[in-house]
């Protein structure tokens, strides 16, 4: 099976709907071929900036306008961030996280602290990825000489569906984004939620803007919808695990060599749970008890459950060095 960007919204939509233990069956072969389905790459999230943010993404608990327990705090500082990156390579974490809620980067001294930090959490031998809102062309490059190595910025869900989630922002200002950080040499971490009131159709439609991409995401997030009080979708009910195992597995069939991560939601999910996505095609966790601000598994439940099920942590900067190698023999 060939690595594709020309995907049809029929092929991909043939593929989410075929027999559960067919689709899982074809994901798990494919996962085969490309990965080694015993390496989860393992990274942890941080938040590093809470709160105030003055988008209306319905899904989110640090939207200013809604009413939730998240308090609002400052960009912390860079010696609180390096101290919590040590901590998250000594529990094993190769990739480490910084989100901040803002609507978009600002060139001040908030991106210039940042920017020490990504300099920082390289120096500690670690992969670095941030989710600050939008970006420029300029400051994308700006990140990638500090030693960025991907940049998170999710899509949700479709084009069709995503005015009834987010008004403060287009679709397109998604695209923009992501487009000037592939341009930069970033990797590009990007995926969506499932829980948001869509149809099988709009998953469908997102999962085929991905795989359509003029490269696919290094990093695809497939995140269950974690309903906080105070927020609009406060009252939506949790997915099934069939319906995370049904994006995962097209994820991965339709993006082959995309690290798959299981995202949101995993705190909610048994070990029998996760393992029915590892087996579809799940290639990366967030690591910790805390995802931004909702809660996520302990990292000794996480040991458990690799130690179970035969994992291992993969290496840090690998899909970097093959790129480099390939580059090296093309």
């Amino acid at each position: 099976m060939e690595i594709r960007n020309d995907w049809t919204k029929e092929e991909v939509e043939a593929i989410y709907n075929k027999p559960i233990m067919e689709l899982m069956y074809e994901a798990a072969t494919v996962h085969r071929k490309y990965n080694d389905p015993s390496e989860v790459q393992v990274s942890t999230l941080l938040s590093i900036k809470t709160g105030g943010c003055p988008e209306d993404c319905s899904y989110c608990p640090q939207a200013a306008r809604y009413q939730t327990d998240v308090e609002v705090e400052k960009l912390i500082s860079v010696d609180e961030v390096m101290t919590k990156a040590s901590i998250a390579k000594q529990n094993g974490s190769t990739r480490f996280c910084m989100g901040a809620a803002w609507r978009n980067v600002r060139d001040n001294e908030h991106f210039d602290r940042v920017l020490e930090m990504v300099k920082g959490v390289r120096g500690l031998d670690m992969e670095v990825c941030c989710t600050l809102g939008m970006l420029t062309d300029s400051q994308a490059k700006r990140l990638k000489e500090a030693g960025l190595s991907a940049y998170n910025h999710n899509l949700d869900t479709s084009e069709e569906h995503y005015e009834e989630i987010i008004t403060t922002r287009t679709y397109n200002d998604r695209l923009v984004t992501i487009k000037h950080v592939q341009d930069a040499g970033l990797h590009v971490c990007s995926g969506g939620i499932i829980g948001l009131g869509e149809t099988d159709k709009d998953r469908i439609g997102m999962l085929h803007t991905l795989a359509t991409l003029a490269k696919h995401p290094e990093s695809v997030p497939v995140n269950a919808l974690v309903a906080v009080e105070g927020t609009p979708l406060a009252d939506q009910e949790r997915v099934s695990v069939w319906d995370m195992v049904r994006m995962i597995a097209t994820a991965r069939i339709i993006m082959p060599k995309s690290q798959v991560r299981l995202s949101a939601g995993r705190e909610k999910m048994p070990t029998s749970e996760q393992a029915l996505c590892f087996m579809a095609g799940a290639s990366s966790i967030f690591a910790g008890n805390v995802l931004l601000t909702t809660p996520n598994p302990d990292v000794h439940e996480d040991k458990e459950m690799f130690d179970l099920l035969g994992l291992k942590p993969m290496a840090a900067f690998k899909g970097e060095k093959e790129e480099v190698a390939a580059e090296q023999f093309s």
